[in-house]
């Protein structure tokens, strides 16, 4: 049987081997950890605005069909408020003349996606023709290019928020939603709605539901003599110099 004869010098060289093979064990996972970490921060949309001024933004996404747009419109006029209509290109292609008559009326036309599809399903690509197909659509009929992206369903990812920002609009989506698209009540969602609703909020409606037109008479009469007025989203948004905290609101920096 052979014999191996460990030298003093062979000693402190293992020994340092495996010092450094404990050191690497230890730290690597960490920082590769970190640096995932960074590489991977979730992107957030603007869910709300802080706000001193008692400004709501009332928005409507417009997807499926046409049942209550002039009905709420003539609410909008009645109560002077002012909405944003989120779009599907494929809405737009089906209504033209409604999508003229709501920017005509002086609310904001808005990007909801082209086919309505999922996103998780999309690549960066797809996404991003998606997006601008649906703005081509809007311009057509407005002349005026969306500025604002709210995903179908309401969904997001980093993905689709790079695609957004590249195109110089910002991802909307909302702290108050009315739930009409669960049929609620005319009361449920007028209390859901006025119980919640403060500075910067932006609210979710459909336009295609048999309760919201009525709802929305009601949740503007209650709002309005609180002293809020109503503008669009584009307007309440900040354009430059803030950050977008944790919960998805949309604040000013410090200076």
């Amino acid at each position: 049987m052979k014999m191996f004869v460990v030298t003093k010098r062979a000693a402190v060289v293992i020994a340092i081997a495996l010092l450094t093979t404990i050191l690497l064990i230890t730290l690597v996972p960490h920082t590769f950890k970190a640096v995932t970490t960074a590489v991977n921060e979730r992107k957030i949309p603007i869910y709300s605005v802080e706000t001193n001024k008692k400004q709501i933004a009332l928005t409507f996404d417009a997807a499926w069909g046409n049942s209550d747009t002039d009905e709420i419109l003539k609410i909008l006029a009645k109560h002077n408020a002012k909405a944003t209509f989120f779009f599907t290109g494929e809405w737009v292609s089906r209504y033209p003349d409604d999508v003229l008559k709501i920017s005509a009326a002086g609310h904001s036309c808005q990007n909801h996606s082209d086919k309505h599809n999922h996103i998780d399903k999309m690549t960066a690509e797809q996404l991003r023709a998606d997006i601008i197909a649906c703005n081509d659509k809007i311009k057509a009929v407005t002349k005026i290019a969306p500025s604002l992206y709210r995903g179908p369903y309401g969904e997001y990812n980093n993905t689709l928020l790079t695609e957004v920002e590249s195109l110089n609009m910002y991802a909307i989506q909302w702290n108050i939603d009315s739930r009409d698209w669960q049929k609620k009540s005319v009361d449920e969602m007028v209390k859901a709605v006025t119980q919640n609703a403060k500075n910067g909020s932006i609210l979710l409606f459909h336009n295609d539901l048999e309760n919201t037109p009525a709802a929305v008479n009601e949740i503007l009469k209650i709002l309005t003599e609180q002293g809020y007025s109503f503008v669009t989203a584009d307007k309440l948004i900040y354009k430059q110099n803030y950050y977008i905290d944790p919960t998805g609101t949309q604040r000013l920096k410090e200076e």
